[in-house]
């Protein structure tokens, strides 16, 4: 989807796009940002949870402070040259992006070592001890390409093993006890255990070991939940929404 000027002038509420100086796009699908060329003033953006895969246009931004970019589709850190001669940036956010690579050090170092005037990076403050560091330990990284990763771009992109790394996560979360699990989630859901016929087709056995698998998701998914911050568990409650309406859809058309 494609930020219009009619969005951009909404959301701000402006009459003009040179007198934006907010702007908060967060979760609206967009992939084209390239308005944000036509907005001189702005300040701070917000376009987390999107699908944004370039930054060039915010290279027109030269008043711009602060950028939260967090759960987009910026594949490479070159993009992150575009940023390099605004003055005023002092706030990046750009967590869970591919571009933050298997290594998040070198991750860390490699973006300090482009943008050093930054303040706080991932919501976490920048210390001169790093910036030091960034000099030595981070990537020197070329200008970006639209051509791909054979014209100097770093290949700092999740590879298998953050595949491997969530899925040992995952079984590390599912790994409580039966005890402990039940007891969680049933404390904090009100959860009963279903009884012997509500599971015709298995045998008592296989009956047990779903209903415990289920409890030892749900059991993670809450210990999960804990750590997420206003956005995090506003991207979960759209997910569940979506979800439930779609197993309403399916429920009405098995009674049909």
């Amino acid at each position: 989807m494609k930020l219009t000027r009619k969005m951009v002038l909404s959301r701000a509420k402006a009459s003009e796009l040179h007198s934006v100086r907010k702007l908060n796009c967060w979760g609206s699908r967009l992939t084209d940002i390239s308005i944000c060329r036509e907005m001189p003033s702005l300040e701070v953006i917000t376009l987390s949870v999107n699908s944004v895969s370039t930054l060039e246009p915010m290279s027109r931004c030269r008043q711009l402070s602060e950028l939260y970019l967090r759960g987009n589709r910026i594949c490479s850190l070159a993009e992150l040259l575009y940023l390099k001669d605004l003055p005023h940036l002092r706030v990046l956010w750009l967590a869970e992006n591919p571009c933050c690579g298997p290594d998040p050090h070198l991750y860390r170092m490699t973006v300090l070592r482009v943008l050093p005037h930054l303040h706080t990076l991932d919501n976490q403050t920048v210390t001169e001890e790093e910036l030091s560091r960034a000099l030595m330990e981070g990537e020197d990284i070329t200008a970006p390409s639209r051509e791909g990763v054979g014209n100097g771009r770093p290949e700092l992109s999740y590879t298998q093993s953050t595949v491997n790394a969530t899925a040992e996560t995952q079984r590390d979360l599912l790994s409580f006890g039966e005890e402990e699990a039940s007891s969680s989630v049933q404390g904090q859901l009100c959860l009963k255990a279903p009884g012997r016929d509500q599971f015709p087709s298995f045998s008592q056995r296989e009956a047990v070991n779903s209903h415990k698998n289920r409890n030892n998701v749900l059991a993670a998914i809450l210990l999960l939940l804990q750590d997420l911050d206003t956005e995090g568990l506003e991207a979960v409650h759209q997910t569940v929404v979506s979800r439930l309406q779609t197993l309403h859809k399916q429920e009405l058309q098995d009674m049909e």
